[in-house]
């Protein structure tokens, strides 16, 4: 796409992976780094668990929350999360160590251009189809050659709920464009196009959207307000109220769809 997760991080989150030590703690009000709430997680892990996997993919993982808990849920499944971000991989790591799956989770840190890691059971790319392409066609077709016959793909995928408006736009991630995403219709028939049925449907509520603006800036935001004069302070104000105003002109606008995909 440009999705939910690779439009933050061109505009927020590449700044902020630059800050040193002593600057503010990095996303620790998030459980996923998305609008998932702990109910819909709960949902879809049990139907995915449902399907008795053993392999677990997680494309684009950050630190695998869902797929640790599809771990956790399937005692016989093992996993691998693959991301370029070594912090949040660490992370996952200390997730798993701190749930007993260490020995059956491997975080790696590598692109997903190509990637032979496939075919798995269960394949979860959530926020992250960019990673495989920047068409989504052609990341539908790599998501369909990666995943097993039998088994499940999680497509996590951003779509208008209406279409912006030309100031809406202005006010996104920079240089945001109308053809950025699908409606949800389409991004549904483009799946079945490349191969899927879908399984299930769904889309994040405005509370699943609040709690993770809100979780996502909220660190910095109390940081910077006893940090004021901090070398970093300035820059990091400007990137908070940036942000800020970006989500206030895609808040209602832009939407993330969960898809359950089964290959047909």
């Amino acid at each position: 796409m440009p999705d939910v997760t690779s439009t933050r991080t061109d505009s927020t989150e590449n700044a902020e992976n630059t800050e040193p030590g002593d600057g503010p703690p990095r996303l620790t009000r998030l459980t996923f780094h998305g609008p998932l709430s702990e109910e819909r997680a709960t949902r879809i892990v049990r139907r995915l668990a449902g399907a008795a996997p053993r392999t677990v993919l997680d494309l684009g993982c950050g630190w695998g929350e869902l797929m640790l808990r599809v771990l956790t849920a399937v005692p016989e499944a093992r996993g691998t999360g693959v991301d370029l971000d070594a912090r949040d991989l660490a992370r996952g790591r200390r997730g798993a160590e701190a749930r007993g799956l260490a020995e059956r989770v491997a975080f790696v840190e590598e692109s997903a251009v190509g990637t032979a890691r496939g075919p798995a059971d269960v394949v979860l790319c959530v926020g992250a189809s960019h990673a495989l392409s920047p068409e989504l066609p052609e990341a539908l077709r790599v998501l369909r050659q990666l995943v097993a016959d039998g088994g499940r793909v999680v497509l996590g995928e951003g779509f208008w709920q209406r279409p912006p408006t030309a100031a809406e736009l202005a006010r996104m991630w920079p240089e945001a464009a109308a053809d950025d995403h699908l409606d949800l219709g389409t991004l549904v028939d483009l799946a079945v196009a490349a191969g899927f049925r879908p399984e299930w449907v769904e889309t994040a509520n405005a509370d699943e959207w609040e709690e993770f603006e809100a979780g996502y800036q909220a660190d910095t935001e109390v940081w910077l307000a006893g940090h004021g004069d901090h070398p970093l302070a300035a820059e990091t104000r400007e990137r908070l109220d940036r942000h800020r105003a970006q989500w206030m002109s895609y808040r209602g606008v832009l939407g993330i769809a969960y898809l359950t995909l089964v290959p047909a």
